[in-house]
């Protein structure tokens, strides 16, 4: 049941595909006719590259490349050749490539045909960014046959984005991160892919203004100012993932001590020798709970007259 329904989606498809090959060239010629002017192609291509084919092309027309109505898209205008060029050696011998086929060494060829039609503002820092540098191809992240191009689902594009950022990978299975394997957020959400005027290719042009897309209660201006705050998040937080709450790259009171070792409290590094009911019997209160935000809750700023010291 299920291959018949396969066939039979395919057979569907490809009389979709024909349908609109006809209507498109103003022509009744069949599937056999030989490409010429008044045949943009893919009458020709479909014979081969049906939903049984190794390299199935039918799903196409389910996406925005597919519409034919559309002047702007390539099935409107040359369709398969659009994107891989005339390919007549491919037509006459199936053994052989067509003339571009996305899988090039050289990426400029590849990109050159997408970028042919998609160079407006997403591509706009493309040139001489890390992914262009690195020969990274369109096609190795995106996939334009599908009808669900998977980098542009929330629930599937970080398992592309992680298919090369490893470490990424090894972060988000920490206990506190961000919701992306929830699909609740995306890579695209902080990052653009095709390039930026920042560091590590994020959609502003600092770090915070980043992350304060989402946590604008952060955002300031206080009346009394966190330093590190104002200046990068990532000084306190590992914004893909942590071991300790709230993404911190250590747990309290050694965070804070990074910076405030000896300013209002004992200049030496607390440790857990210091609880209460271990050997010394004063205790040190700061390793209780959330340690110094115990006291100092108003890490982020605060705009309490009386809070300098982020207690209120």
């Amino acid at each position: 049941m299920r291959t018949y329904r396969k066939r039979a989606h395919g057979a569907l498809l490809t009389g979709l595909f024909l349908l609109a090959g006809a209507l498109l060239a103003g022509s009744t010629a069949t599937a056999q006719d030989k490409v010429g002017a008044d045949d943009p192609g893919y009458k020709k291509c479909v014979r081969c590259h049906d939903e049984e084919s190794e390299h199935p092309v039918l799903s196409i027309l389910m996406t925005k490349h597919g519409v034919v109505a559309d002047s702007r898209t390539p099935m409107a205008n040359d369709a398969c050749t659009s994107c891989h060029g005339p390919s007549q050696s491919h037509l006459d011998d199936d053994s052989l490539p067509p003339d571009v086929t996305f899988e090039e060494k050289d990426t400029s060829i590849g990109n050159g045909q997408c970028q042919s039609c998609h160079n407006g503002k997403q591509l706009m820092h493309w040139q001489g960014s890390r992914h262009e540098t690195e020969n990274l191809a369109c096609a190795d992240c995106h996939n334009t046959h599908v009808a669900q191009d998977p980098v542009l689902d929330k629930t599937l594009q970080a398992d592309v984005c992680l298919t090369c950022h490893q470490d990424q990978r090894a972060a988000m299975t920490k206990p506190f991160r961000h919701p992306i394997r929830e699909g609740e957020m995306t890579c695209t959400g902080c990052h653009n892919p095709h390039g930026s005027m920042s560091q590590g290719n994020l959609v502003k042009n600092t770090v915070n203004e980043t992350c304060n897309n989402c946590h604008a209660d952060k955002r300031g201006p206080m009346l009394w100012e966190h330093q590190p705050v104002t200046e990068d998040c990532t000084i306190c937080h590992s914004p893909h993932g942590s071991i300790h709450t709230g993404m911190l790259k250590q747990r309290g009171p050694w965070l804070c001590q990074t910076c405030h070792l000896a300013n209002q409290h004992p200049s030496t590094a607390y440790s857990g020798t210091g609880l209460p009911g271990a050997t010394r019997p004063s205790g040190a209160q700061q390793m209780l709970h959330k340690n110094c935000m115990n006291c100092h809750g108003e890490v982020h700023g605060s705009n309490h007259p009386s809070g300098p010291r982020f207690t209120r």
